[in-house]
């Protein structure tokens, strides 16, 4: 009997320990959970590409007043018809494959919509086709990165020209007022009837532009500086914070607020000043990433106030869900991989009207991916690795 007692006390004991470290895990765990909007990638989206299309590096990705999806790719610059673009090949190799063109419209369902795009007539089309953004009257606006590419081109909706901005071929220079310097993005204050142009590869600047005209109204460098031109050198952790932007300076976000955000991306941070140009902070965002630069593009969410910015980091394979007031880093998710909610050059990032998040990928990623908006919960603070559906 006393034996027996004391083999009860030891069990009783030894879950009294399980249970007390059971609870200290779990409340390590809440500890380190926060609430921020959560995601899952929907591994369904888009639906295959007619006529043995396929996707070269896809480089923008916009959203139109109808939540359907734009997305521009390089094509054939960026396919081997040895291995990818067979169809292509003179003589051809097989059935499959060819480039699909250069604008892809899909609506909210993952269907092709409509493929246009390329050279045309009045206008220059890239040397390399670089962002696409879609501004509030549902024109399309595309920019490039390719040596020749110091101009910005406008389309309607559905492909017409409406306007080039600039002239091609020009030598880079940061206090241009009638050209650009290979430029990556271009976002929109319509209220104001300006555009804000990343300016970009070649350039080292923010420029604003007048909506209808293109005419350049003003323009930055880092920290509201003058821009310039000269080479800094590669980007290194250990020197102090560079005074210019580096190349690529790969988004200028306006928010409803009066604040542009700007992606300062080799030199790893967001820069944000108000929309005359004056500096007002920045964050240093995984700062001893080298390369490519950790800060390629960002997307407000969708609620008035603008309450989180996601991130699209391509070096670290990751999107990162900030709080932008404090530009506080809450959580991120993603992994390097080809499999769905993993990344490969995350280059692009975009929001539609209920929340739900769309990233494309550069160099050998070629695709576009949806994550649908899940609501707001706790989430760990930690990387979440692939948001993959959960099981209903």
């Amino acid at each position: 009997m006393k034996r027996r007692n004391l083999m009860l006390g030891g069990v009783f004991v030894t879950a009294i320990t399980v249970l007390g470290v059971g609870q200290a895990v779990l409340d390590a765990a809440q500890r380190r959970a926060v609430q921020a909007p959560r995601f899952e990638v929907d591994p369904m989206w888009p639906k295959p590409l007619p006529n043995h299309w396929i996707l070269g590096s896809t480089i923008g990705v916009g959203i139109d007043s109808r939540d359907h999806v734009f997305i521009i790719h390089r094509g054939d610059s960026t396919l081997n018809q040895r291995t990818e673009a067979g169809s292509a090949a003179n003589p051809p190799l097989g059935e499959c494959c060819a480039a699909a063109p250069p604008i892809l419209e899909f609506d909210p369902e993952g269907n092709l919509v409509k493929g246009w795009g390329g050279p045309g007539e009045g206008y220059e089309w890239p040397e390399s086709n670089h962002g696409i953004t879609i501004d509030d009257k549902d024109n399309v606006w595309i920019g490039g990165n390719g040596r020749a590419d110091s101009h910005i081109l406008k389309f309607t909706h559905d492909g017409k020209f409406l306007m080039q901005i600039g002239t091609p071929k020009q030598a880079v220079n940061s206090s241009a007022t009638d050209h650009f310097g290979r430029v990556a993005k271009i976002a929109f204050d319509p209220k104001a009837n300006e555009a804000f142009v990343a300016d970009g590869y070649g350039n080292k600047r923010v420029a604003v532009i007048d909506m209808t005209t293109g005419a350049i109204k003003r323009f930055w460098g880092a920290y509201g500086n003058a821009p310039k031109d000269t080479s800094m050198g590669p980007y290194s952790p250990d020197a102090p914070l560079a005074p210019q932007f580096r190349n690529p300076v790969h988004c200028a976000e306006p928010s409803n607020d009066g604040l542009v955000y700007v992606c300062d991306r080799p030199n790893d941070r967001i820069q944000v000043f108000r929309k005359n140009g004056q500096f007002v902070k920045e964050q240093r965002i995984a700062p001893l990433t080298r390369g490519d630069g950790s800060v390629w593009d960002i997307a407000f969410s969708r609620d008035p106030q603008q309450r989180y910015i996601y991130l699209a980091d391509g070096r670290n394979e990751k999107v990162y869900v900030m709080d932008r007031q404090s530009l506080e880093i809450l959580t991120s998710f993603g992994d390097g991989g080809r499999q769905p909610g993993q990344f490969f050059a995350v280059h692009s990032i975009a929001t539609d009207s209920r929340g739900n998040i769309y990233t494309t990928e550069t160099y050998e990623g070629k695709r576009v991916q949806k994550f649908v908006y899940k609501g707001l919960g706790a989430v760990t603070k930690q990387n979440q690795g692939v948001v993959w559906p959960s099981r209903r």
